[in-house]
């Protein structure tokens, strides 16, 4: 049983690592990025593999660093704790924010990079944790620095939002993929305690 539960949780690892080494690769062939990054109207003429590539295309690598370092981190504790979320979140947590872009932000026609991923995933891993100790100051101090960074991006229209110096200075902040990312953490925490309470009836 505990080689077993090492080999998934070292399997849940590798799909994260395997994640940042192929944007990685990416930024190492900025030619790709055409091809790859999330663009509405190649999306909207089929070319569907964008909504969950785009997310590996990075404008520069500070970004890149910035997105894979937390996406990293983030890893170890969504595997060891929510492993269920964690495998279904690396796979379906792309095309829900791309999904949403294309119904509800026809302005925003390119899109790259993990920070929208990581943010719900970060958001969902704070609710966990607020969840089993409503008294603790911790998760909501980062349910706090959430709102407010996406706040902050609106205020400024996208401009702000982290300290982050894109290769391509037309580039914005994506708030909406942002909030897209918040719907999908906070609908799988609220799935998942419906989930729990109708087990437990």
């Amino acid at each position: 049983m505990k080689y077993s539960f090492r080999l998934e949780m070292r399997g849940l690892t590798l799909g994260y690592v395997a994640v940042f080494l192929a944007a990685v690769v990416i930024q190492f062939n900025p030619g790709w990025r055409n091809a790859l990054v999330y663009d509405r109207p190649a999306v909207l003429a089929g070319e569907f593999w964008r909504m969950w590539t785009g997310h590996l295309v990075h404008f520069g690598w500070p970004h890149l660093v910035a997105d894979g370092g937390l996406l990293l981190i983030l890893g170890w504790p969504l595997g060891l704790k929510h492993p269920v979320f964690s495998r279904f979140a690396l796979l379906l947590l792309p095309p829900f924010i791309c999904g949403v872009l294309l119904w509800f932000d026809p302005t925003l026609t390119r899109y790259a990079g993990l920070s929208a991923v990581n943010l719900g995933m970060l958001l969902y891993l704070a609710a966990q944790g607020w969840q089993k100790n409503w008294t603790d100051w911790f998760w909501p101090a980062v349910l706090v620095i959430y709102v407010a960074e996406v706040v902050f991006e609106i205020v400024r229209g996208g401009q702000g939002g982290g300290m982050i110096q894109f290769d391509d200075p037309t580039v914005k902040v994506a708030t909406s993929a942002h909030l897209a990312a918040a719907a999908y953490g906070l609908l799988a925490w609220l799935a998942g305690r419906f989930i729990r309470g109708k087990e437990s009836n």
